[in-house]
């Protein structure tokens, strides 16, 4: 292993330092804040790609962005990823956490909140793997190596769907036998930390009927009304909605059927296709990221394409988002492609004039918070989300209390 060090950050006093972990199928990225003093501060934050694959690297960042560590391994697992990430904090001289928050993408029926980690949760975590097997599996192994590592170090789990849960049965339920119901087969949503974020910047602003698109890899919309959310786009796993950079979004089912039987599709297959070649990836057959084909679009009719494609799909789910609220008062983008994408946000609102909604394009070009005009009925906003912040906030009120 080749570490490279530079600088430490101290901690500032009266404060207790939370390390947020958010896991991927194969990275894991990482952040540690002050919490419960004068404000909430980023210390410093990290991340580990290509964990499971060659030339792994491990990456330390201070809360202005500066760099403080690189390592360059491979991290068979992620056990060895948490393991590598905490040696390096040690070597740093960073501030240890006083707890660790996971973000976990599925909570399933039962979970609508944070909850401190103990062998129950962890025994009801891998009963939960079939739910949501790209991502499940690895963020047990980070809370196991936490808890190998530092058995006296209080956890939390964080779960990406319970904001969710407060939905009305009626947007939950799919079109299908009560028994699946019943085995806790229905719509979750996600991105439900993001969603969290957001609505607490608004404050007293959230009263009243939104819509908030999170773009990024993954992509969701969700409805919600005086801070309640009614529905989401994404259903029973991140897969599900409309398409995403590599993911399919809903499909009609028959398509799966016929890929099983006249094609031999098997489960793993389907898998592949449906969460790894398929989204603007597919469509395009040039890249699964937004800006690449943005760049290409004039130049590349199947880049083109997937824009058009993408930004479509989020302007008809608008549309049915609006007809669940009732109405529109505010939509708001965010996530990497929502706060970064200025052509994507003008092409998503083009002709949903008729909602009230209007873009001013001076305002949209620069990325500024409010990207309509004042005479529009529909406020259109560009905010910047960040779930780690969620985590911490939990995180340390779970543990204080």
């Amino acid at each position: 292993m080749d570490l490279e060090m530079e600088g430490v950050t101290e901690l500032p006093a009266k404060s207790s330092p939370v390390l947020c972990i958010n896991s991927g199928s194969s990275s894991l990225k990482f952040a540690l804040y002050s919490m419960g003093g004068q404000k909430e501060e980023l210390v410093f934050g990290g991340e580990v790609d290509r964990i499971g694959l060659e030339n792994g690297h491990l990456r330390i960042h201070g809360a202005r962005k500066e760099n403080l560590a690189a390592l360059s391994d491979n991290f068979a697992d992620h056990q060895e990823a948490v393991r590598a990430a905490f040696s390096a904090i040690g070597t740093l001289s960073l501030p240890a956490p006083a707890a660790v928050g996971h973000r976990v993408v599925h909570g399933g029926p039962d979970h609508s909140t944070p909850v401190k980690i103990n062998p129950q949760i962890l025994d009801n975590l891998r009963k939960l793997v079939p739910f949501a097997p790209l991502h499940l599996p690895g963020e047990i192994l980070c809370i196991e190596s936490v808890s190998a590592h530092f058995p006296e170090l209080p956890q939390v789990a964080c779960f990406d769907t319970a904001f969710h849960r407060a939905m009305p049965e009626v947007a939950e339920r799919f079109p299908l036998p009560r028994s699946l119901w019943d085995e806790g087969v229905r719509r979750y949503g996600f991105h439900g930390l993001s969603y969290e974020y957001i609505l607490s910047t608004l404050g007293a602003e959230s009263v009243g009927r939104i819509i908030i698109a999170h773009l990024g890899n993954g992509a969701s919309m969700v409805a919600v009304k005086d801070g309640r959310p009614l529905d989401t786009t994404m259903g029973f796993s991140p897969t599900g909605g409309f398409m995403m950079s590599t993911r399919s979004g809903d499909l009609d089912p028959g398509v799966l059927l016929y890929l099983m039987h006249e094609k031999g599709y098997d489960s793993r297959k389907i898998e592949d296709l449906v969460n790894h070649r398929s989204g603007l990836f597919g469509v395009s057959e040039i890249s699964p990221d937004m800006k690449t084909l943005l760049d290409k679009m004039q130049n590349d009719p199947h880049a083109g394409q997937a824009v058009d494609m993408f930004c479509y799909h989020l302007r008809k789910h608008i549309g049915a988002l609006t007809a669940v609220l009732g109405g529109i008062d505010m939509v708001i983008f965010t996530g990497g492609i929502g706060e970064r994408a200025p052509e994507v946000r003008r092409r998503v609102c083009q002709g949903l004039e008729h909602l009230g909604v209007l873009l001013d394009e001076d305002l949209n070009g620069k990325n500024t918070e409010t990207i309509s005009p004042a005479e529009s009925r529909c406020m259109v906003r560009v905010i910047p989300t960040n779930e780690d912040l969620v985590i911490a906030r939990h995180t340390y009120k779970m543990v204080s209390s």
